[in-house]
């Protein structure tokens, strides 16, 4: 299963990725901490040869990796005193999502909780995408794509 389904859905994925620019900032992640994520996630067709069944997953496998790329982004967002490119009214989410990032006690909880968060958001993000294409007429080509 190669990745051209996801090579032919550009525009979408740049019509979702705007309208969930607002979600992101209402997470614990910054807009730089999502971009990261979003490299280290593959979107993937789950049952691609069933129309019922067939649907877009986020495959977060790789999200493991750079949560301490995560961190580091966070300590020198930290060190900065804020995110400079954020209102005054986001960058209290941003201290406590640090604080809460940092206070976790060892790092091992606050891994899990930044990776189960990560891949709740990631998730939201797939099931918008595949009601961007249904709404679009496109679901149907792109599922088939995948199925090939």
């Amino acid at each position: 299963m190669g990745t051209e389904w996801t090579d032919r859905i550009v525009g979408e994925r740049m019509t979702v990725d705007r309208e969930f620019s607002t979600r992101i900032q209402s997470s614990r992640f910054t807009s730089q901490e999502w971009s990261l994520i979003m490299t280290a996630t593959e979107f993937e067709i789950e049952n691609p040869d069933d129309p019922e069944a067939a649907r877009i997953v986020a495959n977060t496998e790789k999200v493991e990796q750079i949560l301490p790329e995560l961190e580091n982004v966070r300590s020198q967002v930290g060190a900065m005193g804020g995110d400079p490119g954020a209102g005054s009214s986001s960058s209290g989410g941003i201290v406590s999502s640090i604080k809460g990032a940092l206070g976790m006690g060892g790092g091992g909880g606050s891994y899990d909780e930044e990776r189960e968060a990560a891949e709740t958001l990631t998730q939201e993000y797939a099931d918008e995408l595949q009601s961007q294409l249904e709404s679009k007429g496109r679901w149907e080509q792109v599922r088939s794509l995948a199925a090939e």
